[in-house]
């Protein structure tokens, strides 16, 4: 069985980066802003996040000495992941702007690093939005807005971050994310599950109440599923939302990326299996 068509679609193509990278930099231009308003606009998204981030870290350090247990919330590793995200955003729509609206950094950079910034924008805008709902959900209480750190810190992480997000799905070019991102995403989310598990075993406490087997018991189980099916079903949304707004009113079409995924998944439905010679005189 050949399996050069696997490998070739198991390549960079096949997860959204293409040579040349992004030519109608969608990644750094809005349907409804300028690049100079939306460059201001990501870059003010940054350095709210950031001071957030930075708050909530010194605050909980000094006041609960409870630093170590920062990196052990999903809650606090998606943030910083939109930290991230529009530091990068920002700081590419910028130079894009200084540069007279031609090009932007990153699509000259190595393709390792095109694939982890299309990679992180599909983890954020799939990742804030289950910290939102499972937080409302599930884990608010009275204490939430018992004093104005908690309600501000809350409000910035559990409501905020979500208002920034749709920005981004709903106002810029960015997007869609390939089908192929939903696969190294959900092995992030599900790895989240070590996580926390090794922070019960290293520090004694669970991250969320609701992953305490010994509180759920057998409902654990239904709530690692259903939080699976829901980011299936809601990697399939944010895709749809973003096709549809790019088919309404971006300027530029679809990235070519979901041409290629279609032909690749046509190609993967034909493998080509090598048939045996016909027998000669010469093979005996």
């Amino acid at each position: 069985m050949k399996l050069t068509g696997l490998r070739s679609h198991l390549s960079y193509e096949w997860f959204g980066v293409l040579a040349p990278f992004d030519p109608t930099c969608r990644l750094v231009t809005s349907p409804f802003f300028s690049p100079l308003s939306l460059g201001a606009l990501r870059l003010l998204f940054a350095v709210y996040s950031l001071v957030t981030t930075i708050t909530v870290l010194v605050f909980e350090s000094v006041r609960f000495h409870d630093v170590h247990s920062f990196f052990s919330y999903f809650t606090d590793l998606s943030y910083i992941g939109v930290v991230a995200y529009f530091w990068a955003s920002s700081v590419q729509t910028i130079v894009f702007v200084l540069s007279g609206e031609k090009a932007y950094p990153l699509q000259k950079w190595p393709r390792i690093l095109q694939f982890l910034h299309v990679l992180l924008y599909t983890t954020i805008t799939i990742f804030p939005i289950i910290v939102t709902v499972v937080f409302w959900s599930l884990l608010a209480s009275p204490s939430t807005f018992s004093t104005r750190y908690s309600a501000w810190s809350n409000v910035s992480q559990h409501a905020m971050n979500c208002s920034f997000i749709l920005f981004e799905i709903l106002l810029t070019n960015a997007g869609p994310s390939p089908w192929s991102h939903i696969i190294p995403c959900f092995v992030l989310f599900a790895c989240y599950l070590g996580v926390a598990y090794i922070t019960h075993a290293t520090q004694g406490f669970y991250t969320y109440s609701f992953l305490d087997p010994s509180v759920e018991h057998g409902r654990l189980a239904a709530y690692i599923i259903g939080m699976g099916i829901g980011y299936c079903i809601l990697f399939t949304i944010v895709k749809g939302v973003c096709t549809l707004r790019c088919r309404l009113v971006s300027p530029s079409p679809l990235d070519p990326s979901e041409r290629v995924q279609s032909e690749a998944i046509d190609e993967w439905e034909h493998i080509d299996v090598e048939q045996p010679k016909e027998s000669t005189g010469s093979d005996a």
